[in-house]
């Protein structure tokens, strides 16, 4: 994968003919280093919808146009900068880091110019700083750790670890996690986002009286924790609950190590309907791998713009009616329910996710108990769109 590319090319000779692009999105996503696979499971998401649209969205021929912000604050701006004042965009697609997000909000939303994010879900926009001008297709981040806070707290587990990485989304998740949880909190810390060593981290978590731990580490950062985490012989006397942590990014590289672990999630490779089955196959299908919660929600995200181009006849200058038919939400959503609270967030349902080897070998989440149904953020009532 080019850190630009455009995706859309072989859909166009597909169809036999050259037509100008009428929809133009920009999408941000990282594509550098460790945390490299996040973002090409949501390119891979939102390129199979295309390709399973003919190249269109909202029956106009379209382009998509990718960035790779490199995890780097500067030059996802600079990415976001070109995406609006030199390819001219109508729709931004980004981010997966809730940083890189902060970093392109202010020139995306001020140019008028939609921006959607299949991942990062900062509280920093969910409240009074909502825009309308960002769409959230994945869920507000302190949601997931919401999950495992209650999950917790219904286990009866007394005393919890609790780390994440020293950024935004680090420190929702762990906000989110005590919101539900009322427990005694063993001991908290956070680590920089390109962390190596958790021997320090871990022998703090051996000696404390934690009957469980709580972990926000995505990429590689999960990775390295949960496989020095089981070295340590903590898997079989501490619970390990997590986000983010041990999922279809991670889950190749840790596989045995992160066996009968707990997550939470919106959606799993094993959701039962027919929408997200037949994407699972068709995923796996076209890139060999299987899907996580990024590719799913950059494919909802896809679905969503392809929704609202049509409502609106293809006609993208009437930004109000465009942004009224983002609101509708009229899209089957991989998830099942799905609806935009007031803060343009997603209202949906909330599981508890397993760790578990399929038949075929490959390490996966499995889709738990329902702990919220149609769960809106927090946030939502202190938007005033």
């Amino acid at each position: 994968m080019t850190k630009k590319a455009l995706l859309t090319a072989a859909s166009l000779v597909a169809l036999g003919q050259a037509a100008a692009a009428e929809v133009k999105v920009g999408m941000v996503v990282t594509l550098s280093g460790p945390p490299a696979a996040l973002g090409q499971q949501a390119v891979d998401g939102f390129q199979l919808a295309l390709d399973e649209l003919g190249g269109t969205l909202g029956g106009e021929p379209a382009e998509l146009i990718v960035e790779d912000d490199e995890l780097k604050p500067d030059v996802a701006l600079t990415k976001a900068n070109s995406l609006i004042e030199s390819e001219e965009v109508d729709f931004v697609v980004g981010t997966i880091f809730s940083n890189m997000l902060q970093a392109i909000f202010r020139p995306i939303t001020e140019s008028e110019t939609f921006l959607i994010s299949p991942n990062a879900g900062p509280s920093t926009f969910a409240g009074r700083n909502c825009n309308p001008y960002f769409f959230v297709t994945s869920y507000q981040n302190n949601q997931n750790a919401e999950v495992m806070g209650a999950y917790a707290q219904n286990a009866g587990l007394s005393n919890v670890f609790l780390i994440a990485p020293n950024y935004q989304a680090g420190r929702d998740n762990l906000e989110g996690f005590r919101m539900h949880y009322e427990g005694e909190i063993a001991g908290e810390v956070y680590v920089p986002l390109d962390h190596q060593d958790f021997s320090a981290e871990i022998a703090r978590i051996a000696t404390s009286d934690a009957d469980a731990v709580f972990a926000f580490t995505p990429g590689g950062l999960g990775v390295r924790f949960v496989r020095q985490f089981d070295d340590a012989g903590l898997s079989d006397r501490i619970q390990f609950m997590s986000v983010f942590t041990t999922d279809e990014t991670t889950l190749p590289a840790q596989q045995d190590a992160a066996e009968g672990f707990i997550a939470a999630g919106n959606w799993a490779p094993d959701t039962d309907n027919e929408a997200s089955q037949a994407f699972v196959a068709a995923f796996e299908e076209e890139f060999g791998y299987v899907p996580g919660g990024y590719a799913m929600q950059a494919y909802d995200a896809a679905k969503l713009i392809d929704s609202a181009v049509a409502a609106v006849g293809g006609d993208l200058s009437d930004k109000d009616a465009l942004r009224a038919a983002l609101e509708a939400a009229d899209f089957q959503s991989l998830r099942g329910d799905f609806s935009f609270s007031a803060n343009h967030y997603p209202v949906q349902d909330f599981y508890q996710l397993t760790v578990a080897q399929r038949d075929d070998g490959a390490w996966v989440t499995s889709m738990g108990e329902l702990v919220f149904d149609d769960y809106a953020d927090s946030f939502a009532e202190e938007c005033s769109m």
